[in-house]
């Protein structure tokens, strides 16, 4: 491990973006990730709880730390925005993972069997001329 240097990630799902600031943990707290948003007030970050509507975003965020057991040894500092909920997690456990995987490469092995290092390319589809949405057609009609 790294002594008190801190690693730099960057995590992208869907049109989110998630940058991270992991460093080694100096003191016992509580919630070891916080979180800013671009659209919220930036001096003042938020735990995940108080920021994802539902648990289930947080597990996933939390995944890459549980998958190598490694919770509570860091301080992670997130930055997120564009998108939605779903996007951000998706984006913020992307880079959680990328930044795991450049402290030590046993982590990076970890990860890589559990499916955390694949950046999901699902983008939402562009909409085409002529159509209401991307592949919606209007109704036809025969006279």
């Amino acid at each position: 491990m790294i002594a008190s240097k801190i690693i730099r990630a960057t995590g992208r799902r869907k049109s989110s973006i998630a940058q991270i600031m992991v460093r080694p943990v100096s003191k016992k707290i509580e919630s070891n990730i916080s979180i800013y948003h671009r659209h919220q007030n930036l001096s003042k970050a938020l735990s995940l709880n108080k920021f994802f509507p539902s648990k289930i975003f947080v597990q996933l965020i939390e995944k890459p730390l549980v998958a190598t057991k490694l919770e509570n040894k860091f301080n992670i500092v997130l930055k997120v925005h564009g998108g939605g909920f779903s996007g951000q997690a998706g984006a913020a456990r992307l880079a959680l993972s990328r930044a795991l995987s450049k402290i030590n490469v046993d982590n990076r092995k970890i990860l890589k069997a559990n499916g955390l290092l694949t950046r999901d390319a699902r983008v939402k589809e562009r909409r085409k001329p002529g159509l209401k949405k991307a592949r919606k057609a209007p109704q036809f009609s025969k006279r």
